[in-house]
């Protein structure tokens, strides 16, 4: 099989709230000093279905799509530490602050250039916006077929067999391929790599593209007008009464006239 993966590199969603900065004439978030960005957790589930592809399928290649400004290759190298072939970044400033479906112009572009490929698949959605929208407005560019939420993906007779994720469990579906999976967290944590595959990942370098190589030149469907930290405010009022029944009842009397019964 030929599989493409598209992973997002994120600032940490672990960092404490507080520690976020907004800056408000830019509308943009900067994390502290000193904290470097992670893989988004969706990604790395999308990379194991991958990796789980690529083990019961000898013979498959697993090329890792990332998209961004200012990517941190030593992070994103951990996909090659942990057995993909190839890594191809684009990185290129005129691709910076893309909403869903300009991304998913530019990685139309990029798969086209990469060629031939069975299956992409991608995070159900990010940790940083979650829209969860790229994945399929892709799928939509490059007219295949999509199954979302995935959380078991298998190559069977040719097609591939989804166990797609729904409310009351989940459902088995069989698509043909080429397609687009999006990958929910259900398929398991990604796994470590070891000592040998991080020896071998460092002497890789990763391919990069910029704008001019692909040609993409994606609108920005969506402006973004605010960004900006919730308030939270808390107030305290004590319930009077005489007595736990009158307490009880004046109680029930602030709740209906605040309507919460």
């Amino acid at each position: 099989m030929d599989i493409i993966v598209l992973i997002k590199q994120i600032p940490d969603p672990e960092i404490p709230p507080a520690s976020f900065k907004i800056d408000a004439p830019s509308n943009k978030m900067a994390p502290p000093a000193g904290v470097a960005p992670v893989i988004d957790p969706y990604s790395e589930h999308a990379l194991e279905a991958a990796l789980k592809l690529k083990d019961a399928n000898p013979g498959s290649t697993i090329k890792v799509l990332s998209l961004g400004t200012n990517l941190n290759k030593e992070l994103l190298k951990k996909a090659l530490a942990l057995g993909a072939d190839e890594l191809i970044l684009i990185d290129d400033p005129s691709y910076a602050d893309l909403d869903a479906s300009g991304t998913a112009v530019v990685l139309e572009s990029a798969v086209k250039k990469i060629g031939r490929f069975d299956v992409v698949l991608a995070g159900r959605a990010a940790a940083d916006w979650d829209a969860g929208q790229t994945g399929l407005l892709l799928a939509g560019s490059l007219k295949t077929q999509t199954v979302s939420h995935a959380r078991k993906v298998e190559l069977s007779g040719g097609k591939l067999r989804v166990e797609r994720v729904v409310s009351d469990g989940y459902e088995v579906v069989e698509s043909t391929i080429p397609a687009v999976i999006t990958v929910s967290s259900e398929i398991g944590k990604l796994r470590l790599p070891n000592i040998k595959g991080v020896l071998a990942a460092k002497k890789k370098e990763p391919v990069y593209l910029k704008a001019a190589d692909l040609g993409a030149a994606p609108e920005r469907r969506v402006k973004l007008v605010k960004l900006y930290q919730p308030q939270r405010e808390a107030r305290c009022e004590m319930i009077s009464g005489v007595t736990p029944e009158e307490q009880g009842v004046n109680l029930a009397l602030k709740l209906r006239e605040l309507k919460l019964i």
